[in-house]
């Protein structure tokens, strides 16, 4: 038996003790998925290759842009931050989930875990705003091209990727200090497979209606309207596009566009489902499911959407290897 079944069999038990007293938790146990507990081994390959895939997928991309001048744009200057965020992403989650898989690590202190869901939270807010930024920086590229030198100058695309990071690190503060002053009487185990702010509500001992209210606004705030400026930068350029001449130019940056709004979608929508909702009290399975679309699925695939199908990146990647 695994150390989370055996301390969540005690508690069930002390539960109906008489002489139950309630003390502070100093730390948590990461239940993980609680319907897929028997395959510990192929969860721990699953989710190996998968980050192994992730971190060297964003990681060389991320380096690419930093050596390569010829990736000294706007454009890459973005990717390479998405990049980052993404490596960023899996490396706060994924390595917690192995060493559970692996070695049946499943507690996480106090403190380690308030951190691992500020940190994630504050990713996840960064991401949005990056992700708004580069559909404004397509927008202009390709309903402005003659005017995109003058407008996305290095200042202006230096100041739009700080404020996104600034903006994702504050935004989460008031989620985490209100968090922190909630009592964790026990239970003290997380049915996810990461600390999160959502399942953590479900552990206080007390009313958390105003920190789920709070929690859902920000959420709403940030999610809705930067996906909303996201799909109003795709719309107007679909119509650019469909105004553009020569069918193979349309059918090229169609696709480009398409795979980049599809990729967006993955991302927002299981936010949106996860964040932006009444109450924190949903099936611990179907919020795992739904959050590894936006922290294992997306990482995973945006160094293939974003770059590995670009000309440009490919063609630096070959001079790099050749080089070696």
């Amino acid at each position: 038996m695994c150390l989370s079944d055996q301390v969540e069999e005690d508690y069930l038990q002390s539960a109906v003790s008489p002489n139950l007293t309630l003390h502070l938790v100093t730390e948590f146990i990461i239940f993980g998925f609680p319907s897929l507990q028997k395959y510990h081994v192929p969860l721990f390959c699953a989710f190996l290759f998968i980050y192994l895939f992730t971190v060297t997928g964003n990681g060389s991309i991320f380096f690419l842009v930093i050596l390569d001048r010829h990736l000294h744009t706007p454009m890459y200057f973005f990717v390479g931050n998405l990049s980052f965020l993404d490596l960023s992403y899996t490396t706060v989650t994924i390595p917690k989930m192995l060493s559970k898989f692996s070695m049946h690590l499943d507690t996480i202190s106090y403190a380690a875990c308030f951190t691992q869901m500020y940190i994630f939270l504050s990713l996840a807010a960064t991401e949005c705003l990056l992700l708004t930024v580069m559909a404004y920086d397509r927008y202009v590229a390709i309903c402005s091209p003659l005017h995109y030198p003058t407008i996305m100058t290095r200042r202006l695309y230096l100041l739009l990727t700080t404020m996104a990071w600034s903006c994702g690190c504050a935004t989460p503060v008031p989620i985490l200090i209100l968090a922190l002053k909630l009592p964790f009487c026990g239970p003290n185990i997380i049915h996810h497979y990461y600390c999160d702010h959502p399942p953590l509500l479900q552990l206080a001992c007390t009313n958390t209606s105003f920190n789920v209210a709070v929690g859902s606004s920000i959420g709403a705030f940030i999610l809705l309207v930067t996906f909303t400026l996201v799909v109003v930068s795709y719309i107007k350029i679909i119509i650019t596009i469909l105004n553009i001449n020569t069918k193979d130019g349309r059918m090229k940056t169609f696709s480009t566009c398409a795979s980049h709004f599809a990729v967006v979608n993955l991302f927002y929508l299981p936010l949106i489902f996860m964040y932006v909702r009444p109450t924190a009290s949903y099936s611990s399975d179907v919020d795992s499911l739904v959050a590894m679309l936006y922290t294992v699925l997306t990482p995973m695939m945006n160094p293939v959407i974003y770059s590995f199908r670009n000309k440009e990146i490919k063609e630096a990647f070959k001079k790099k290897v050749h080089l070696k």
